[in-house]
């Protein structure tokens, strides 16, 4: 199973190697191996789209797992602010501690969350530069394609 650039790249080769009509900008091509090769773009460019949404969900998961990394995070900072501010002694220190470990569970999720929304957010970039390429190509082959396509023009006999 080739990749869609491979084929497109096959398909500009079977251009270039196609033979001239004399007189005119126009080549013969094999109509049926071009065919083939319409084909399997058709069959590969869900390969790219299940990509796209494989990078899709695993954005989700990331997301998950981050929240889950949060409320871990911010839990044991409650259960540790509720242990300090539980011991008469140190109740002040401990509700300052407490807010502090809070605001840093706070600062590491948003820390966290930064990060993996960068991440996927590249991913995706990634995806769709590669798949709005493939577009680009596979439409530049068509117009190659109906261009060769196109009928003779006859040229016009001077008397």
């Amino acid at each position: 199973m080739a990749k869609i650039e491979e084929i497109l790249d096959l398909m500009d080769e079977m251009i270039d190697k196609a033979s001239s009509v004399p007189f005119t900008n126009k080549k013969v091509i094999d109509i049926e191996k071009m065919r083939e090769y319409i084909d399997s773009i058709r069959y590969n460019l869900p390969t790219d789209i299940k990509r796209a949404k494989e990078l899709q969900n695993d954005k989700a998961i990331i997301m998950t797992e981050a929240n889950k990394k949060a409320e871990v995070i911010i839990k044991k900072a409650e259960e540790r602010a509720q242990v300090l501010v539980s011991q008469d002694e140190i109740t002040k220190a401990a509700q300052i501690q407490a807010a502090d470990i809070l605001n840093q569970a706070y600062a590491a999720d948003k820390e966290i969350r930064i990060a993996m929304a960068k991440k996927l957010e590249a991913a995706l970039s990634e995806a769709e530069d590669v798949l709005t390429k493939n577009l680009v190509d596979v439409k530049q082959t068509k117009e190659a394609i109906i261009a060769v396509a196109e009928p003779k023009q006859p040229i016009a006999q001077e008397n």
